[in-house]
């Protein structure tokens, strides 16, 4: 079969390629906004909202005049942004409609892009070339590769190349098409994964993954480093200092959720066959703000997107329990339901007399619905 797959690295760049990263980024970033001014004034002027070609068909007559240091970056980072302001839009109305239905969700009006929270990114097309240590992009050249043999050199159709800053790094991202052989349908057991604070996921058959709370170990330092931003003068080359030292801070606490969320959410789909989630209502449970930023440091909605997404790949049916069903009150053993507190780490079952540790209660809970 074929499927979109996504290969992400991290470049090596020397200075002559940052200033040219950046000088895309930057037009990408211009042409997002000015098109967002654009749509804006149409709609004020009771006209039709232009389309993304429309748009840069107006760019394109600009760059002639008033923008001509556009033509030092290539025309598909502007193009491309332009298109995902499109996007942008359209999922806006998507979620207005839906909203009117009697979703409670948010419209979230597309907002102007800030160099406030990062450079951005920009995306290409075209003629991109990947080789084992370095890959060529249009306009840019070839671009060094710190890990080496990742990205696929052969056997695959290549859509675009996505380059973005973070926390000072640059890094690509391929989006290909590849035909992948169909998942073999194995004899593998079911399970089912409860997502909790105390452990990240804990799965029926006693297997667990551990909560790496990367936020709350890195919490001291990151205060301190957020002061130390606040104590910097504004425009200061010691306050761009300080906030880039937070940036790496906090980048690397991502880095940390990321990489155990991968190692749980992989090993799950690779060994089971079907698989039973809880259908969280994470929005809801992060107002309650003496939980709000523990359930943040978990991820529970990453881990539910990449569960569905990997389950195709690897051949695991994952299903999501009803949002009322009762796992955490419910007996796995005789189906008694009481009422338990967060602070109970143990289930006790008065009917029964059961005694077992309240995540892997429920997560028995989840895998007997396999079976209703």
């Amino acid at each position: 079969m074929i499927v979109l797959r996504a290969f992400k690295t991290e470049l090596d760049l020397n200075n002559k390629q940052r200033t040219a990263c950046v000088r895309h980024a930057g037009a990408a970033r211009f042409a997002y906004n000015w098109g967002m001014a654009r749509k804006q004034e149409a709609f004020a002027n009771g006209g039709k909202s232009p389309s993304a070609i429309d748009l840069h068909r107006e760019l394109n007559v600009l760059k002639k005049s008033e923008l001509s240091w556009m033509y030092a970056v290539s025309k598909c980072a502007p193009q491309e942004a332009l298109r995902d302001l499109d996007k942008a839009f359209a999922n806006f109305f998507r979620r207005v409609k839906q909203k009117k239905a009697g979703r409670n969700i948010k419209a979230g009006f597309p907002r102007f892009k800030s160099k406030k929270h990062g450079l951005g990114g920009f995306r290409l097309t075209g003629a991109i070339h990947v080789f084992e240590k370095a890959i060529q992009l249009p306009r840019l050249g070839l671009l060094r590769l710190k890990e080496r043999g990742y990205l696929p050199a052969g056997g695959v159709h290549i859509l675009s190349a996505t380059v973005s800053e973070k926390a000072g790094r640059w890094f690509v991202s391929l989006q290909v098409e590849m035909e992948v052989a169909d998942p073999l349908m194995e004899e593998r057991p079911v399970a089912g994964v409860d997502l909790g604070i105390n452990r990240m996921a804990q799965v029926s058959d006693g297997m667990y993954f551990e909560n790496p709370r990367a936020l709350k170990s890195a919490l001291t330092k990151l205060k301190r480093l957020q002061r130390v931003v606040s104590r910097r003068q504004k425009g200061s080359a010691n306050r761009q200092k300080a906030v880039k030292q937070l940036a790496r801070a906090h980048f690397r606490v991502a880095n940390l959720r990321k990489n155990a969320l991968h190692q749980a959410t992989t090993t799950l789909t690779k060994t089971k066959s079907a698989i039973v989630l809880e259908n969280l209502n994470v929005s809801g449970m992060m107002k309650n703000h003496h939980l709000a930023q523990a359930i943040a440091d978990v991820g529970m909605y990453e881990f539910r997107r990449q569960m569905q997404y990997k389950g195709q790949w690897y051949g695991c049916k994952v299903l999501l329990a009803d949002r009322f069903f009762p796992s955490t009150k419910r007996c796995s053993q005789c189906g008694n339901e009481k009422a338990i507190g967060l602070a109970e780490r143990v289930y006790c079952c008065e009917h029964c007399g059961q005694v077992m540790d309240r995540d892997l209660n429920a997560a028995i809970n989840l895998e007997q619905l396999l079976y209703c």
